[in-house]
């Protein structure tokens, strides 16, 4: 038969030419599942970095993409529940956000769906997450942040802010595996090297915080380190406001410790690490596996000091360590 009576038959029939019935096919909408362990306000600012940099990529929620939130209120063991959830939802992609907790429940819950992890955390080799950072070899990839190289470097911050401080609390969460490593291994090994004394603290729930401040206080520290976790990162501004009353300078590797009211925090851009997530969700929606996308580490840092907290504890920043902040909150 020839051509234009093939096309003529077909109308004829009701079946739309080629290129129209093309051109009807509604557009694939993937699903990303973000899976978070903190609360939705904390954890807006991030989700929407990586949100505006898969827009830049040709993402656009609501059209080509549909994002499924999942926030974990600081609360562990609904994590893994969130995740679960994600994978019935048969997501195409999970970001998991808030560190090795957050991926591995991720991973636990599926083999296949790909993952990508951004956030704080310790090692994800060690932690049996992926194979190496070259060649992660599963469903895991993503951006790690380097808790453990940071951790002696903030304490070295803290040390050139206050020369005088001898003795820091450090409070941590027992249940947070970077946290734990932190008090174990990372801090003693820096602290030697500054001849700090530390006093570790642990927190189990948001409750113990009051307590804990009070009877720190009978040890007379000299100055306030808080590792990054979950249950820290839901309560910033009630730390902060406690050191402040308690005259303690602290530090962590919370983004927003310092705008929270605390002295400073030192870490990797997490704004970068999060827009980075984009990178990953869009390699993957095109093919890519997972297994061959090399797990990235941070190349941009920042320091930021809070006057404000300086002087309320009656602290001189020292002009040296001052000029090397990326911010100053005034």
């Amino acid at each position: 038969m020839k051509r234009g009576m093939m096309f003529f038959v077909l109308v004829s029939l009701g079946f739309p030419p080629f290129h129209l019935a093309a051109a009807q096919q509604p557009k694939k909408v993937s699903r990303i599942g973000y899976l978070s362990s903190f609360d939705r306000s904390g954890e807006s600012a991030r989700a929407e970095a990586i949100r505006l940099a898969l827009r830049e990529r040709g993402y656009i929620e609501g059209q080509n993409i549909a994002i499924e939130y999942r926030y974990a209120e600081g609360k562990r063991d609904r994590v893994p529940e969130l995740a679960a959830e994600l994978v019935r939802l048969k997501v195409d992609i999970v970001v998991a956000a808030g560190g090795i907790a957050t991926a591995r429940a991720a991973k636990n819950a599926t083999e296949t769906i790909p993952i990508i992890m951004v956030g704080q955390g310790s090692d994800p080799v060690e932690a049996g997450l992926i194979e190496s950072l070259a060649r992660p070899g599963g469903n895991v990839t993503g951006i790690t942040s380097l808790n453990r190289e940071l951790g002696g470097k903030r304490l070295e911050l803290l040390k050139e802010a206050v020369p005088k401080v001898a003795r820091v609390a450090v409070l941590y969460d027992p249940a947070a595996p970077a946290a734990v490593l932190d008090v174990r291994e990372v801090l003693p090994a820096a602290a030697r090297a500054l001849k700090l004394i530390l006093q570790p603290w642990e927190i189990r729930t948001s409750e113990d915080f009051d307590t804990v401040f009070a009877a720190m206080g009978k040890q007379r520290p000299d100055g306030l380190y808080v590792t990054p976790s979950p249950l820290m990162a839901n309560n910033l501004r009630r730390i902060a406001g406690l050191a402040l009353k308690s005259r303690l300078p602290s530090v962590s590797g919370h983004k927003v410790f310092a705008d929270a009211g605390a002295l400073m925090y030192y870490g990797a851009d997490q704004a970068e690490s999060y827009k980075r997530a984009a990178y990953y969700v869009d390699r993957i929606l095109k093919g890519a596996k997972p297994a061959d996308l090399p797990v990235e580490q941070p190349t941009k840092f920042e320091f930021v000091i809070n006057l404000k907290a300086a002087k309320r504890i009656g602290l001189t920043i020292p002009p040296n360590v001052l000029a090397r902040a990326d911010r100053v909150i005034r």
